[in-house]
This record gives C-alpha cells, structure tokens and sequence, in this order.
C-alpha cells in the first residue's frame, strides 16, 4: 500500500513539477540583448559538420570587446559558427542571461552594416538630385511622405484591430493621391494618373480578394507570419494582411504605369491637337502595349529574384511539380506575381480613357488630311539619309 502511495504521489509531482516549470518559463523568459562589439582576437578557426548533419560549417572561437551598453569595456569569449570574423571588425554581439540557471550565453548577432547602408542611401540620394534634379527631389520627397503613412497609419491601425485589407487599399490610395501630386505637380495630367491608379487598386484589390479566398491561401507562408501571430496572440487577420501585401507591393508598378500613359497622352495632344479622341486613345494604347511587356518581365523576374533561395530549394528536391506549386508557400508567390501582373494590365486601359477623356477635347472625327500631310513627312524624313 505504502508503495502504491509513493508512486502515485511520486507522479504527481513530476507532472505537477513538469507543469510549473513551463509555467514559469512562459511568464519568465530568458533575458536577452543586442550590443556592440569588435573582434580583438581570432582564437581558433577551423572547419565542422553541422550536429546532425554532414554539411560543413567555419567554427571561430573569438575573444572580443563590449563596445555599449552596460558591459562596455567587457573581454568575452564567443564560439561563433555564424559567419566568418576578422580582427578588428565591429558586429553585434547577443547577450543572452538563463532565467534559472543564471548563466550567461553570448553569440554573434549581426555584422555591423550601418556604414554601408548609409552610404548607399547617401549614394542613392545624390544620384536623384544630380540626375533628377527638382523633379526627383519631389520624387524622394513623395517616397518620404509614402513610408511616414506605412509606419505610422499602416502598421499602428493593423495592429490595433482593423481590417488589414481595408486599411491598406485606403493607406495605397493617399499614397497615389498625395505622391502623385508632390512629385507630379497639380494638374489635369496627373488628376488621370492618379483616378486610373485608384480604379486599377480598387479593381485589383477585388481580384486579390478572390484568388486568395478560392486558392484557400492562410497567409502563413513563412515564419515571420508565425512569430507576429504569437507576438499579437492572434489578434491579427493574416490573410487580409496577405491583401494588404500584394496592393502595397504593385503600388510601384502601377504607379510607373498610370503616370507612363497620362504623359503620353498629354504629348500626342500637345504633337496633334487636331487628333480625334478615339485616335488617340489607340495611339496611347500602342505605346501602353510596349510598357506592359517590359513591366510584367520586371515584375515577374524582380518576384523570382526575391524568392531565389526559395525556388532553389524546390528544384533540389525530388517532389512532384504539382505538389511543389500547390504548397502555399509557392503558391503565395504565384498568386502574388499574377495579381500585381493583372492590375498592372489593367491600369494602362482605364489611365489612358480617363486622360483622353479630361484632357482631349471632343472631336468627333480625326482631320484626315493633316494625319496624311504627317505620314508622308515621316516617310519622308525616314528616306532622306
């Protein structure tokens, strides 16, 4: 009896004990930080096998020097299997402390790329005001005013509840109205620009609303999508942040697109006044035509250069192709490309009626004489060499 009872008792206590300690790592965490440092010494350096694996990895035993925070001025050593060190460099170091046990863990976080980012965006910048002059300061000035409505309308309604895909068409349609205007100027051209931009988003937003509910997509395709749901404790609707994603992300194309066909519009009205609606309006299209090819092979090959490591992964396994393409990870992607591809299409239509319309007057029909006196010019300046 007395054995039965110390049994029993033997395995409450684990179970309860086993619970406790999960209770208290949930409200407890370990603690971790991010601070500066800078390799004093390579101690070691050799080459490993992955634990588990046979794939080899460089193995680095550093000694190095807190340069912030609250240990600054701190010798440690750190055995780093990340990414190769050299002495001097400047990385930053994580810091982790066991919540239990006390001890302190450290770990290469990061090389240190500030510098070269900002001198990227230094070099970016002068670039667009050398060779763009007012008009591209407008331009980073329009960028500007795009990522201020991203952290601080987008992301804080997101966050707070609202429908992730409500908030970005109307986040996607200020930054056409507001973007347009700062780099375009206030005129006619750039009102048809931004009316065939906003009917483009609207018309693609309802398309990416379908192809998303019918090809059953969760928006959980990667693991960033897995961390922020356990960080808002599933307060976030992931498959309107998925909308919200693809409308933000064809926002430049569109734009480029809308903006492309307004201006060639204005030009082939200013070149021939005389010129009919209707005649224009095919003109227009011929060029949209051209724009179209050359966008869609841009988005497309930009979309396949962000997801390389991903593709490469797919072709080295040895999966049907079917089932590879239907995993939503893959799946996410294509959905994504079609859909910008579409609205892309879409917006060189609806941009070039709504600008023959504001900016070409009625002409019922086109002056024929003067379309024939201009061919035969062009003819003839084509032979004249």
């Amino acid at each position: 009896m007395f054995r039965k009872v110390f049994i029993l008792n033997l395995a409450v206590f684990i179970f309860f004990g086993h619970f406790a300690v999960v209770q208290a790592q949930e409200v407890a965490p370990d603690t971790t930080t991010i601070q500066k440092a800078q390799v004093l010494e390579v101690i070691e350096q050799d080459v490993r096998d992955i634990p588990g694996t046979d794939t080899e990895t460089n193995f680095q035993t550093l000694q190095v020097k807190i340069l912030d925070g609250a240990e600054k001025g701190k010798q440690v050593t750190v055995e780093n299997d990340y990414l190769n060190l050299k002495e001097g460099e400047v990385f930053y170091l994580m810091h982790t402390i066991g919540k239990f046990d006390g001890i302190d863990y450290y770990a290469v976080s990061d090389p240190y790329r500030l510098p070269a980012i900002y001198f990227f965006v230094a070099l970016f910048v002068l670039c667009v005001v050398v060779f763009g002059g007012k008009q591209g300061i407008r331009g980073l000035v329009s960028l500007i005013v795009s990522l201020l409505f991203i952290f601080y309308l987008l992301f804080p309604a997101i966050m707070n509840g609202y429908s992730p895909m409500l908030v970005s068409v109307g986040v996607a349609s200020l930054i056409i109205v507001l973007g347009s205007y700062i780099t375009h100027g206030i005129n006619k051209t750039t009102t048809s620009a931004v009316i065939g931009m906003v009917g483009a988003i609207i018309i693609t937003g309802i398309l990416a609303y379908l192809a998303v509910h019918y090809s059953r997509l969760t928006g959980f395709s990667s693991e960033e999508s897995t961390y922020l749901n356990f960080n808002t404790r599933g307060a976030i609707d992931f498959v309107g942040l998925l909308l919200g994603g693809m409308l933000i992300g064809v926002l430049g194309v569109l734009y480029d697109a809308a903006i492309g066909q307004a201006i060639a519009v204005e030009e082939l009205h200013r070149a021939g006044p005389h010129l009919s609606r209707k005649f224009i309006f095919t003109r227009a299209i011929r060029m949209g035509r051209e724009h179209i090819g050359a966008l869609v092979n841009t988005l497309a090959i930009a979309y396949v250069g962000v997801s390389l490591p991903l593709l490469l992964l797919f072709y080295t396994t040895t999966s049907d192709l079917a089932v590879t393409v239907n995993r939503e990870l893959f799946a996410t992607e294509i959905i994504r490309t079609m859909i910008g591809s579409i609205g892309l299409i879409l917006a060189v239509p609806i941009t070039t009626l709504v600008t023959v319309f504001i900016l070409v007057k009625h002409t019922k029909t086109t002056n024929q004489e003067l379309v024939a006196k201009e061919k035969e010019a062009i003819q003839h300046i084509g032979h004249s060499h």
